[in-house]
């Protein structure tokens, strides 16, 4: 909601930012990190922040701001547990929606109104419509993709349906549905064995960070990949091995009614010797697995075809705000979607602010664009 004065006299409020992150995901380490990344370059002369954790239960506590306590350290991942700080809930009142601190033995009192929501969080619970619902349904304004978007975005199955439909070139898979995997296994492994060709990788269709997903360059190692799929989602995506380098772009949404502006497209080079593929650790451990580039060392032409690509995905999807959208550029110059992310990774060195950097668009200025498409945008239908 917009910033309203009083008292003429009186200046007028900063905005207040409600910083959602942790979750019950796989991905809650990362969410973590991504906050502490927001915290330290949101403005805080335009803005007084909240940081509120969501522990893997389920449950939301007011949550530490301090930037070092949730950021990737060395041996150690971040966590929100119910000790992190006080029980919140969100709430209505005559005011709008707040947040109200919940203490054992008290009154809960009104930490204060909310005027956006930045939900910093990955994966199921979080990224795929359930928090977006929730938010929708407590009429405040959030940064990101809405329900439906943050749902197919999140479920890599109907993602390239949605891709597809919309003329997008996406690369040969085949869906595992938990009831084939468990009644007509044989089925399953003989469609994988007749449609797509080897190498192929195996992914959980609907978390992210690259968990759960395997490279398996013989069919007898597929059972097992699946299962380890499993582990994070019961349906599996087996997708085909895509020769080409694997290109990032930026989508960033227009503002009053404009179209959706695309960054620079950046590049993931991924050291090949010592990693087959650019899976969780060489995305967030290592420093020597794998590195990013932005901009990606691409013809003039190629690159603008990455950015007309990613805005159509972005579009097809219904996406709001921000997305990173994911292609392989094959030799021949194809653009092949592979995914859209609609919270992608946020850290100052995350391919996302990496890339509008290489535009022009600073880490701090992003956050503060970011907020403002959200505080333009009401909420329910639109």
């Amino acid at each position: 909601m917009p910033e309203t004065v009083s008292d003429p006299a009186q200046p007028a409020r900063r905005t207040r930012v409600a910083l959602l992150f942790g979750g019950r995901s796989g991905e809650h380490a990362i969410s973590a990190a991504t906050a502490a990344g927001v915290m330290k370059a949101i403005d805080r002369e335009k803005y007084d922040v909240i940081p509120v954790g969501i522990t893997r239960s389920g449950q939301w506590v007011v949550a530490s701001d301090d930037p070092a306590r949730w950021e990737l350290a060395s041996g150690r991942l971040p966590e929100v547990t119910a000790e992190s700080g006080a029980e919140v809930v969100l709430a209505s009142s005559g005011a709008g929606t707040v947040l109200q601190v919940l203490e054992p033995g008290s009154v809960p009192s009104v930490l204060g109104e909310v005027d956006v929501v930045f939900p910093l969080l990955h994966g199921p619970f979080g990224e795929d419509g359930t928090v977006q619902g929730l938010l929708e349904l407590a009429d405040v304004r959030y940064v990101g993709a809405g329900v439906l978007a943050s749902a197919v975005g999140m479920d890599k199955h109907y993602m390239k349906l949605v891709f597809a439909g919309h003329g997008l070139a996406v690369g040969p898979h085949v869906v595992v549905p938990p009831r084939d995997w468990e009644q007509r296994r044989a089925e399953v492994l003989t469609r994988v064995q007749n449609e797509l060709k080897l190498p192929v990788f195996v992914k959980p269709a609907r978390a992210g960070s690259s968990l759960g997903v395997t490279r398996v360059d013989d069919l007898a190692d597929l059972p097992h990949a699946i299962e380890a799929a499993r582990v994070h989602d019961p349906k599996v995506l087996v997708e085909q091995g895509i020769e080409g380098r694997e290109i990032e772009c930026a989508v960033l949404g227009g503002r009053g009614g404009a179209a959706p502006r695309a960054s620079v497209p950046g590049e993931i080079v991924v050291d090949h010797e010592s990693v087959d593929f650019y899976d969780f650790e060489a995305k967030y451990l290592s420093a020597t697995q794998a590195r990013t580039q932005a901009p990606a060392d691409l013809p003039g032409e190629v690159a603008e075809k990455v950015r007309d690509v990613a805005v159509r995905a972005f579009e097809a999807v219904g996406a709001e705000g921000i997305s990173r959208v994911d292609v392989f550029v094959t030799p021949e110059g194809e653009v092949v979607v592979n995914e859209i992310n609609t919270m992608p990774g946020f850290t100052p060195i995350s391919m996302y602010p990496k890339m509008w950097e290489a535009s022009g668009l600073s880490y701090p200025d992003l956050i503060d664009e970011l907020i403002k498409l959200a505080l333009e945008r009401p909420t329910g239908l639109r």
